[in-house]
């Protein structure tokens, strides 16, 4: 129901742009999220985002330099990731939360999840 793209190899420093379309189920009335996963460690929070669109939370590692947004016309939210570092290598999971309330970072809160896009930075 949920499907992350946009992944692939970029230089540091370098950007790229992460797209996560819902099927099958509305999710405009969920709080969405990114997750990131890099090998042998735990996933890990990396953007929210309100089911409205006005409110959103970032890592610390990645505030500043990456963006989420959504559109709920068209079902989909994106991550723009600018100022890319090795260390941002993973693979990034979408998820959707029916938590109403301020974006969440605990992965708990979350319900659906993509079946992720892999990152991977070179320095």
């Amino acid at each position: 129901q949920l499907q992350a793209s946009g992944g692939g190899l970029e230089q540091a420093g370098g950007s790229l742009r992460l797209s996560c379309a819902a099927s099958g189920r509305t999710f405009s009335s969920y709080a969405m999220g990114w997750f990131r996963q890099a090998p042998g460690k735990e996933r890990e929070f990396v953007a929210a985002i309100s089911w409205s669109g006005s409110r959103t939370t970032y890592a610390d590692s990645v505030k500043g330099r990456f963006t989420i947004s959504r559109d709920n016309a068209e079902n989909t939210v994106a991550l723009q990731m600018n100022s890319l570092k090795p260390e941002d290598t993973a693979v990034y999971y979408c998820a959707a939360s029916p938590y109403q309330g301020p974006p969440q970072s605990d992965l708990l809160m979350y319900r659906y999840w993509g079946q992720g896009t892999l990152v991977t930075v070179s320095s």
